[in-house]
């Protein structure tokens, strides 16, 4: 394989790959919902501002494929979600409702704070 059928290869790999991940990406509100139902919030908080037992993860959620390895195989103290308990699909709907959460306002726009 010459070095520029490498890089189409690899280049139409990450194309699909992403192309997968917006594909599921289906809806910030049902996103919402599965945080809730499969319990994200205890650790997260309701809005992914990370909390005592678990970090941050909005805004500026981490990639889909890394979230999606990460929650498969993690071996520290979240559990894991296999797709039997929470499908990639629902996976996708979290990722685009922890993209959909705006960032806070600036401390320096804050008057108390200031």
């Amino acid at each position: 394989m010459t070095h520029s059928s490498l890089l189409k290869s690899t280049a139409l790999a990450l194309l699909l790959l992403g192309t997968q991940a917006t594909c599921l990406a289906q809806s910030a509100e049902k996103g919402k919902e599965a945080f809730i139902k499969n319990g994200c919030w205890q650790c997260h908080g309701f809005v992914g501002q990370g909390g005592v037992t678990g970090p941050k993860l909005a805004p500026d959620p981490k990639p889909f494929e890394f979230i999606n390895v990460f929650i498969r195989h993690t071996k520290g103290p979240m559990p894991q979600y296999s797709e039997k308990i929470l499908s990639k699909e629902d996976l996708a709907d979290i990722h685009a409702y922890l993209q959909s959460i705006p960032k806070g306002p600036d401390y320096k726009s804050i008057p108390l704070l200031n």
